[in-house]
């Protein structure tokens, strides 16, 4: 410091040379009132940023370009379809049991004559063919007509709650495309509004009115192939409960029917 007063400088210009600058908006600010830093990240002394900003994806990209409302609503289909297949299966899983094990034990206690404990069993046991053999014992005492009526109708309320839910992921499989196809149909509106005002037929604005048309097609028919292969897997599963329920109520009816005589 004391070379630069004894060249004439001022002791303030040589404080502010080597002092840091108070901080800007952003960042810290150089010597030089450049800022070190902006919103996204370093900016050099120029002023032109140091770091590029990030490409969006490609799905967000297409997503765009595709147009947010209609696309919006496929994905809106897709989530709830989604929802729905997901809790659907979980139930399902949960609902499968072993019927064979199921049986064996309450042809174990009916031969022993222990109904209660046969019943005991079924609480015991989850799933909707423990429900129905349970319906069954309640009524062993009654004919057996009257425990196959019973054994129909509680069947009948099972598949119910099987197939709760179906209709609604058939619905969004339904929807998705033809939300697509009226995406298409606007996007072509749109392109050939855009001749019209230009009075010119130019690739670049036919070219992306069907871009956009193209785009929510093939999202809405992606959404509805993914949510038509859980639902496909959600009724196989559902027709295999349904026909253990239907062959375990059967045996069931054959072991009441044999201890009876």
């Amino acid at each position: 410091m004391q070379a630069w007063l004894e060249e004439g400088n001022n002791p303030d210009e040589f404080k502010c040379a080597f002092e840091p600058k108070c901080l800007d908006d952003c960042g810290v600010v150089n010597g030089d009132n450049s800022s070190c830093t902006d919103s996204c990240g370093v900016v050099n002394g120029d002023g032109s940023s140091c770091i590029e900003p990030k490409e969006e994806s490609a799905i967000v990209k297409l997503f765009r370009e595709g147009g947010t409302g209609f696309m919006m609503c496929v994905l809106i289909c897709l989530i709830l379809g989604l929802a729905i297949c997901i809790e659907r299966i979980i139930y399902l899983m949960m609902s499968s049991s072993n019927s064979s094990i199921l049986l064996s034990k309450i042809e174990s206690e009916l031969k022993n004559g222990q109904i209660e404990n046969a019943k005991e069993v079924c609480r015991n046991t989850s799933g909707p063919t423990a429900s129905i053999c349970l319906q069954g014992l309640e009524r062993s005492n009654e004919s057996i007509e009257s425990i196959e009526k019973s054994i129909m109708a509680y069947g009948s309320v099972q598949m119910g709650l099987l197939e709760k839910g179906t209709s609604w992921i058939s619905l969004f499989i339904a929807i998705a495309p033809m939300l697509g196809f009226m995406g298409t149909v606007i996007g072509m509106i749109g392109a050939f509004n855009s001749i019209e005002a230009a009075g010119d037929i130019s690739p670049s604005l036919v070219a992306g009115g069907i871009k956009q048309a193209l785009l929510t097609t093939v999202f809405g028919l992606i959404v509805a192939i993914i949510l038509q292969i859980f639902y496909n897997f959600i009724i196989s599963k559902i027709d295999d409960i349904v026909n253990d329920m239907e062959d375990t109520s059967i045996a069931l009816v054959d072991l009441i029917s044999s201890n009876k005589k």
